[in-house]
């Protein structure tokens, strides 16, 4: 049993950066991490810190000659030392005290609060976060560790099952041994930390492998888990780019675990691969692959057309819309059709765009891939429905899209189908309820939708109706809270493992039962009625 209990879970309170002590302490972060910039970085395979010939490059998306650092390129063979590393590791990790390995998340989160502005710094640098996009994702990832920390104590030593007379059982939950963590670059410390923290505070040992856009992110995580004491070779930080290394690691017969989240395409890729047994393997892989989005939000005739479109704008703009929660489709019913449209212009052409650093609300996009697939598909808007607003770069430097509308978009239209992932949003028109529903179920994804109105019979209808893993009632579709909103989706959206949630940990673990067949006391022999001794004396004879 735990030394200590720990207190119940409550969320982390977002900084106010309207506030001029908040915006002075941030102010301060990034300029200290801009001194830092163009640094190295090296792998890290248990104790060792390796230095690499080749390197991947971090670079600022709002100032692409700016470099955030080079980071130790991996090969093959640093790959294979990675894995036998973590399998040497897990063979005396995964006997750890369950209790202090949570407690290790609590100190870990303590940390990351200590280290709160500094974290964003680099968040609004590497990725182009504004501060306060930035602070939820760190607040998230703070989250994570503590709602982690949490569920472990409860799983932790023997669970109780149904007593069978002559046995003594119980059922225990084991770690299942080494897993490659591949996270994002979007939810670049949130969703990193989330992943590697749950499969680690059960027992795992894992290969973290940050997506080449975001690695000082991962670089944090790292240092802030040596710092909070974790023993050398659990996590192992391992830079490299996907095709070659990737499947190397996802294919290895010592992988036992992968969990992933990016793009259906790579996520379909890793469970074909992770499928395929490799000589010496002895277990069937378990994937957690959380993939892509194309998010709808139902505005009903009846809804409160000022709170729909806020909600819409927020949720489809929101860090450029690089969001797998994003809202990408407005479906809107006809009778208030155009006052939504005219609504949502005026909202998104009162978005400001520049350089994060200023804290405006558009910054750049990821990267110059993403860039230019985005004025592809913008491109394409033109040609299937009308531009209302946005449509163009914007800025002379950085990846920076002005926030797009398109309208009367058809909802079988490619940019009603396909995942954008940038600012870039489609309004259909739908005559009535029974129409929306099926243009909001037409995708093959099914991550979040909203549904704004005031009808409680077609708000019911909706949640039953509507085929996705996080749904929201006049809300935004974006801002799921850990505990509150246990996130993952449908369909083409992934294993909707539910991060955040009470099940998450499962996916981390296998279950044990033992039962021990025990002596029984002999039965007492029952008493029975006395035996007659002679014919029954007759009264008065």
């Amino acid at each position: 049993m735990p030394a200590k209990r720990l207190s119940n879970f409550h969320n982390e309170t977002y900084k106010d950066f309207s506030l001029p002590k908040e915006k002075a302490a941030m102010e301060h972060a990034l300029k200290e991490a801009r001194a830092l910039f163009g640094k190295e970085y090296p792998v890290l395979i248990g104790a060792e810190r390796i230095k690499t010939n080749d390197y991947i490059i971090s670079k600022n998306p709002a100032h692409p000659n700016e470099i955030i650092g080079k980071f130790g390129k991996g090969t093959v063979g640093l790959a294979q030392r990675s894995l036998d590393t973590a399998a040497a590791t897990f063979e005396t990790w995964k006997n750890y005290d369950p209790y202090k390995r949570a407690d290790i998340l609590v100190k870990a989160a303590a940390i990351c609060r200590r280290r709160r502005y500094e974290i964003n710094a680099w968040m609004v640098l590497e990725v182009g976060k504004n501060y306060a996009e930035a602070d939820a994702d760190t607040a998230e990832a703070i989250d994570f560790l503590e709602f982690y920390a949490r569920e472990m104590y409860h799983l932790a030593g023997p669970q109780p099952v149904h007593k069978n007379q002559g046995e003594r059982g119980y059922l225990e939950y084991l770690p299942l041994g080494v897993g490659l963590i591949v996270p994002p670059w979007n939810f670049p410390f949130a969703i990193l930390v989330g992943m590697s923290s749950a499969a680690i505070v059960t027992g795992n040992t894992i290969i973290l492998k940050p997506s080449s856009d975001s690695p000082m992110m991962g670089w944090l995580f790292a240092d802030i888990m040596r710092e909070a004491g974790l023993p050398d070779g659990v996590l192992n930080f391992f830079t490299a780019p996907g095709g070659e290394i990737g499947d190397y690691l996802v294919t290895s017969p010592i992988t036992r675990f992968i969990s992933f989240t990016g793009s259906k395409e790579i996520g379909l890729r890793v469970s074909q691969f992770a499928a395929i047994p490799e000589q010496g393997q002895k277990w069937i892989k378990r994937v957690v692959a959380e993939m892509g989005g194309k998010d709808g939000i139902v505005v009903l005739k009846d809804a409160d057309i000022d709170n729909a479109a806020a909600g819409i704008v927020a949720s489809a703009f929101g860090f450029q819309g690089q969001k797998c929660s994003a809202c990408s489709r407005a479906i809107v019913e006809r009778p208030v059709y155009d006052k939504v449209v005219a609504k949502v212009k005026e909202l998104t052409e009162k978005l400001e765009i520049g350089d994060p650093v200023s804290n405006k609300a558009i910054g750049p996009v990821v990267n110059q891939r993403s860039h230019q697939k985005i004025l592809e598909y913008i491109k394409v808007g033109r040609s299937e429905g009308k531009l209302i607003t946005g449509g163009v770069a914007a800025g002379k430097e950085g990846y920076y899209i002005k926030p797009t509308v398109f309208a009367d978009i058809e909802p079988t239209a490619r940019l009603a189908q396909e995942e954008i992932f940038g600012p870039v949003l489609a309004i259909i028109p739908v005559k009535d309820f029974e129409e929306a529903m099926k243009v909001a179920n037409n995708t093959e994804y099914g991550l979040t939708g909203a549904v704004y109105g005031k009808n409680r019979s077609k708000l019911e209808r909706a949640s039953k109706e509507f085929f996705v893993g996080n749904l929201y009632i006049n809300r935004k579709c974006t801002g799921a809270l850990v505990g509150v909103h246990p996130f993952g989706g449908f369909n083409m959206s992934g294993t909707d493992s539910k991060a955040g949630g009470k099940d998450y940990l499962h996916h981390f673990l296998q279950a044990r039962v033992i039962a021990e067949k025990i002596n029984m006391p002999p039965a007492k022999k029952r008493r029975g009625p006395k035996k007659k001794t002679g014919a029954k004396k007759v009264r008065g004879v």
